[in-house]
């Protein structure tokens, strides 16, 4: 993308002169014309300018210490998707700002509206192999919506100004702005306008009235139509018009697993969870469907399964912002690239009010099948030991479905996908596209951060906690109340998973030897507590839930539970695995 010059700026001015400050003051300057209140970072050497100058800002920006650059992107990451705003994070050169990278694809494959601010060695090193440097920019390329480096002061705030119009306008993604030292220590004068317009950047595309048009004819002479509903509905604000658009039309809706809340899960049009461990219903009807609408979402292959068994009786309608995700993995009969509340808008008044009784029973009878080979036992079981599933289900009942959920990666994943009753907007958080194993406690952590006023409950496993456990330390220096519950089944299950059901189950470096977590919890000064037992089970969810401060609860899961019913590898979405003979 060529930097384009951003049009009239606005004048800080002292005594009617313009304000000579340093290039580390424009860049807090920048941040508080952009609204921002909330960073999340690390320190170092290069960056060194920067943190001297936050001293002077604490009254205006938050700034919290993690324990590690990661830990840093997943939290800015959460704290933007409960929050809406763009997340803002800090690192230093070299080893901060590779240590970012994980935390950037993971905002990049989820479409999260982020700045990235490092820092690089002074320009005149650049090149030189100096002591922690590092192409950053080369290196994010491929998982950034755009990056740039700034080598003078002055060109700090118009840099500063695109990169937040780029990160939040369109499909929403990372941005990495790469800073040199003694761009931050030169003087410039201060002037600032934010950006809303660049040349060679178009993010809001004209409606297409005709394919909308169009798109409402086929609507209204579909027999068995699904709506499937992803991330792109909750970013574009579209959840109120997609249960409106439902409602009028009476299309069943399938979400995927971003698109989690966008819907509320019991609704009785909610069709279920699409994906290789969503429900029955939603997979297996999708083959039978006559017209899919697919809204802001990509038909990646987790959804589609076998691409090539993939919705043959179905025309489809793909309403997506991103261009270049329409006919990318699954080619369809009517494309409308705008954004998805715009276009729910415009379709609204256009569809027909109908009744698909006949066709929305087809998915309660799949739910029926499905509750009867996997649910009840999953969720409410009589003997044995505990499952991922019963937790999940009382934390559902015992929030009423309108606590802030944060995962991490694996079992525990799937397990709040498919239990936890969604009521609210923008109250699931978790790594879809990259599926970073780590992301929990510290996504738990900026989630709370983003909303204090909500109860904010993060499920982790034992394999993923310990990627990122270091973060126990922040929340030890900010006393963050958060609520952690430890899903302990020692092994890496869903690797244990796969390797039971296709490796012959030869269990190769996936069981753990974990320490005590509660000790370890309470040596950062957080309070904690195990449970193995059932009785004690619901207890334990209550004192959790009712704690003050931060708290974490680790429950000892059985270790060779398995996640169903599942899409297996190169299988068609309706050839789903209900049950499994071990």
């Amino acid at each position: 993308m060529k930097t384009e010059k951003v049009l009239e700026a606005k004048v800080t001015t002292v005594n009617g002169t313009a304000e000579t400050i340093s290039g580390a003051d424009g860049i807090l300057r920048c941040l508080i014309e952009e609204g921002v209140d909330t960073v999340f970072g690390y320190p170092g050497g290069t960056i060194m300018p920067v943190y001297d100058k936050l001293l002077d800002y604490d009254d205006k920006i938050k700034h919290y210490l993690t324990r590690h650059e990661q830990g840093a992107a997943h939290a800015a990451q959460a704290y933007a998707m409960v929050t809406g705003k763009t997340g803002v994070c800090f690192a230093t050169s070299g080893p901060g700002s590779t240590n970012l990278i994980t935390g950037i694809a993971n905002a990049f494959l989820d479409s999260v509206p982020m700045v990235f601010i490092t820092a690089q060695v002074v320009s005149g090193l650049i090149g030189t192999d100096a002591f922690q440097e590092t192409d950053i920019l080369g290196i994010s390329m491929p998982v950034t919506k755009w990056n740039a480096q700034v080598k003078k002061s002055e060109d700090i705030p118009e840099t500063i100004a695109k990169a937040f119009y780029i990160a939040s306008t369109g499909r929403p993604g990372p941005v990495l702005i790469d800073i040199t030292k003694d761009a931050q220590i030169e003087k410039l004068d201060f002037r600032y306008r934010k950006c809303n317009y660049i040349r060679s950047y178009n993010p809001h595309i004209p409606l297409h009235t005709r394919a909308i048009e169009s798109a409402a004819i086929m609507i209204n002479h579909a027999e068995k139509p699904l709506i499937l509903a992803g991330h792109g509905v909750l970013i574009s604000k579209a959840q109120d018009e997609l249960r409106q658009f439902a409602e009028k039309t009476g299309i069943p809706v399938a979400l995927t697993l971003l698109g989690l809340s966008a819907f509320p899960t019991t609704h009785r049009l909610y069709a279920g969870l699409l994906g290789m461990h969503g429900n029955f219903g939603a997979n297996m009807l999708t083959n039978e469907a006559d017209l899919i609408i697919a809204v802001g979402m990509r038909f990646d292959d987790r959804v589609t399964g076998n691409i090539k068994k993939y919705a043959k009786n179905a025309r489809i309608i793909h309403i997506e912002i991103d261009e270049a995700e329409i006919n990318k993995n699954v080619i369809v009969d009517l494309e409308i690239n705008n954004d998805a509340k715009e276009v729910l808008e415009q379709l609204i008044p256009l569809v027909e009010k109908r009744s698909y009784e006949k066709w929305i029973r087809e998915f309660r009878i799949a739910d029926k099948t499905e509750y009867d080979k996997v649910v009840r036992e999953e969720t409410k079981p009589q003997s044995g030991m505990l499952k991922m599933g019963e937790v999940v289900r009382l934390v559902s009942e015992m929030t009423n479905g309108e606590a802030i959920i944060v995962t991490d990666v694996g079992q525990n994943q799937m397990s709040v996908a498919r239990y936890y009753k969604f009521s609210e907007p923008n109250s699931f958080v978790t790594s879809g596209g990259m599926g970073t194993m780590g992301f929990g406690l510290p996504a738990t952590i900026g989630a709370k951060i983003g909303r204090p006023d909500k109860q904010v409950v993060g499920f982790v496993g034992d394999g993923g906690l310990q990627m990122t456990i270091q973060e126990l330390g922040t929340i030890l220096h900010y006393g963050i109340p958060v609520k952690i519950i430890l899903l302990n089944n020692n092994f890496l299950g869903m690797v244990r998973q796969w390797q039971e059901m296709f490796y012959n189950k030869r269990y190769a470096s996936t069981e753990l030897v974990n320490p005590d977590f509660v000790a370890v919890a309470k040596a950062y000064g957080i309070q904690g507590k195990k449970v193995t037992v059932r009785n004690d089970l619901k207890g334990a969810i209550g004192e959790l839930l009712a704690s003050e401060g931060p708290y974490l609860l680790e429950i000892g899961i059985d270790n060779g539970a398995n996640v169903l019913p599942m899409v297996e590898p190169g299988a068609s979405v309706s050839d789903v695995t209900l049950t499994y003979k071990k």
